[in-house]
């Protein structure tokens, strides 16, 4: 059976019109006319050839060719949309957002085009690794919209003090919530940040699920965005799966949280902290309560054998954000791995601008998908917390250079929590007292229990006071997609996990008209969440397994990979893959196992659990018994409002793109 592809209408699959028609609508929406409706050089319609060759659907020479010829335009197209997503990123304004449209419309119609004839093969009889490739394709070209008007409004946001004085989240409010101690100074930038970045996004939240939920349901065929979102694990029983993992780590974080809460109430008194309550949200020092190595010293078992902070000889050393990136890439090649291309450390964004640009500031690495370009954005600070992000945006750098030889439909982790676990896995030897005396930024550590259970503590205040966080944030989202949350009740759900899993509460009584959840990025912009949880479980896996390689002998805790080619011989194999492959296949490649397990994560931290149970001997352990207790509540010091000079920035942004969209559309201004 053979056909022209020139003679089949589009309107006889709807399914492809509807995807085309959403894809338009939104890029008009948000970009302007794409630019092919107006001629734009960058619509180079070279591939458009194509569409005059005749084949046979079930022809998988066919299919190959069809795939290869894709590989071989679309790097370019792809390349120009990252360059200009970057560009607008790194400095956003409404000509810059503008300008992303004059190359997203030819990608889009290269990838419409391309993906219309995919859909046209019948691969019941082809190879499987043929089968994976166009089964990624067609995945592939979705790409996660986010809702523009809460992404702006989340970079814009500013809380004052006064009219001259306004705070941003990085780096202000941010070190507020890590280094204040004063307990209404950190009621007021938790509380302002959610009245200025949360509360004013919950009608745009809600068109934004309706949407998500509409393309997953109509082009996707899913039930709903969840289920759209749990497909990309390729396993039938991903909520079941984590809700397992975090069933078999929960005692662990249940006497972690016994242990700072009574740390806390010594530190803040029984007007805040309840000895068998939840603990209020805002005095675990972070904006969300999810990392809470901030009050270590307000936690620290040993003070008296305590050791020089990292943050501190960080600022002593005069490092800059670039530096953690270039002892982060030292760590990767003397595993053997690769090293970053000049243009990375050329084009990238360490810190936060300071000729007063608005950047969006939430750390990121950037794969332009050329094979050639690689870059990071981040509002860097001088502390340890940020050392470890250079090390975890470093770890996607170098998945991305790793795989960059594989098709494009394969240049991707395999599967979402494997991209986000590769840096933190080398992190975990990063991290270690051992490695940062090797490396000169602290003194050698005491080798006595005192020390171990201090380092350990410290870890944990990362590792295991993040996993309920970690999995409560999508389990909400799922329940929405569902409709088993209604938009009323979003925000009473939102704390009832909170309560559930983490056994934390609002410093003073949430109504209808908070709304807290967007004030985390990841929120605001749609971004899947479940994977951080799970990376943060399978990074001890992957770690186990390159100790071993490095033949590392004693605890888990203690093991350093540094400068062990055996180590990166193994991790570089796994990398390579891409998602060529189911994501077992990978885990099998590093570990030797097809399943994601917690037992090493319980290995690393068994030594902490056994101090803990000592500690803990006579305290509550779980929040149940006083989960209705609220703290006194706080005294506002200043009132919130949001910047004039943003509000006034983004409405000459505005201006300016108006002038932009009339200028470069021809026949607008006839």
């Amino acid at each position: 059976m053979s056909f022209s592809l020139q003679s089949v209408p589009l309107l006889l699959f709807p399914r492809l019109r509807v995807g085309l028609l959403a894809w338009f609508s939104f890029t008009v929406m948000f970009f302007g006319m794409p630019s092919f409706l107006r001629g734009d050089e960058l619509a180079d319609s070279s591939y458009n050839s194509y569409s005059s060759i005749e084949f046979d659907v079930f022809d998988e020479d066919a299919a190959l060719t069809l795939l290869d010829y894709y590989n071989e335009e679309v790097q370019e197209f792809y390349g120009a949309y990252n360059k200009a997503e970057f560009t607008y990123k790194t400095n956003l304004t409404a000509y810059n957002q503008h300008a992303i449209s004059l190359v997203a419309a030819p990608l889009g119609e290269l990838v419409g085009d391309v993906t219309f004839r995919a859909e046209r093969f019948n691969t019941t009889n082809f190879a499987p690794s043929t089968k994976r490739r166009f089964d990624a394709l067609l995945y592939y070209s979705q790409t996660s919209s986010s809702d523009d008007s809460m992404t702006r409004r989340f970079v814009d946001a500013r809380l004052c003090k006064s009219p001259d004085v306004c705070l941003s989240l990085e780096p202000d409010l941010t070190r507020i919530m890590a280094e204040s101690r004063d307990y209404d100074e950190l009621y007021w930038a938790w509380d302002g940040w959610r009245s200025v970045s949360g509360a004013p996004s919950k009608e745009d939240f809600n068109h934004f699920v309706e949407q998500r939920n509409m393309m997953a349901v109509w082009y996707y065929g899913r039930e709903d965005e969840g289920d759209f979102q749990r497909s990309k694990y390729e396993v039938d029983d991903l909520d079941a799966q984590v809700v397992k993992l975090y069933s078999e780590l929960e005692p662990l974080y249940k006497q972690l949280h016994a242990y700072a809460r009574r740390k806390l109430y010594k530190f803040y008194g029984p007007d805040y902290i309840n000895p068998k309550g939840p603990l209020p949200a805002h005095l675990l020092g972070d904006m969300w309560g999810q990392i809470w190595s901030n009050i270590f010293n307000i936690v620290d078992p040993y003070p008296t054998n305590s050791t020089r902070r990292l943050t501190s000889v960080l600022r002593e050393k005069n490092l800059k954000t670039i530096d953690f990136y270039r002892i982060a890439e030292e760590f990767f090649t003397s595993l053997g791995l690769l090293k970053a291309p000049h243009s990375f450390w050329n084009e990238s964004m360490f810190e936060k601008p300071t000729d007063g640009r608005d950047v969006v500031c939430h750390a990121s690495a950037w794969d332009f998908k050329n094979q050639r370009d690689f870059r990071v954005s981040m509002c860097g600070d001088i502390t340890s917390v940020h050392f470890l992000v250079a090390h975890h945006e470093m770890g996607h750098i170098q998945y991305y250079m790793q795989y960059a030889d594989q098709p494009v439909e394969f240049r991707d982790g395999a599967n979402p929590a494997f991209q986000e676990a590769v840096g933190d896995s080398l992190a975990l030897s990063v991290s270690t007292p051992e490695h940062k005396a090797a490396i000169g930024l602290l003194p050698s550590p005491g080798n006595d229990s005192e020390s171990d259970i201090r380092f350990l503590l410290e870890t944990a205040l990362i590792n295991v006071a993040y996993l309920p966080f970690g999995i409560l944030v999508d389990l909400w989202r799922w329940e929405i997609y569902a409709n088993k949350t209604k938009p009323e009740d979003y925000n009473k759900r939102w704390w009832e996990l909170r309560l559930k899993y983490q056994g934390v509460i609002p410093p003073t009584q949430r109504t209808d008209e908070h709304f807290d959840p967007p004030s985390k990025w990841h929120i605001t912009t749609g971004t899947p969440y479940v994977r951080y949880f799970l990376s943060n479980i399978i990074q001890f896996q992957f770690h186990k397994a390159l100790c071993n390689a490095s033949g590392h002998v004693g605890p888990l805790f203690k093991c350093d990979i540094y400068r062990s080619k055996e180590a990166g011989k193994l991790l570089s194999d796994m990398l390579k893959l891409g998602s060529s492959e189911h994501w077992s296949v990978a885990m099998e490649t590093i570990t030797g196992q097809t399943e994601m397990s917690s037992a090493p994560f319980l290995e690393y931290f068994q030594p902490l659990l056994e101090w803990l149970e000592k500690e803990n001997e006579n305290e509550t352990i779980g929040w149940d018994e006083m989960a209705d207790w609220q703290p006194k509540p706080p005294k506002l010091l200043y009132s919130y409002s949001t910047s004039a000079c943003t509000r006034t920035s983004s409405v000459i942004s505005a201006i300016i793109g108006i002038i932009c969209a009339l200028w470069c559309t021809p026949g607008l201004l006839v």
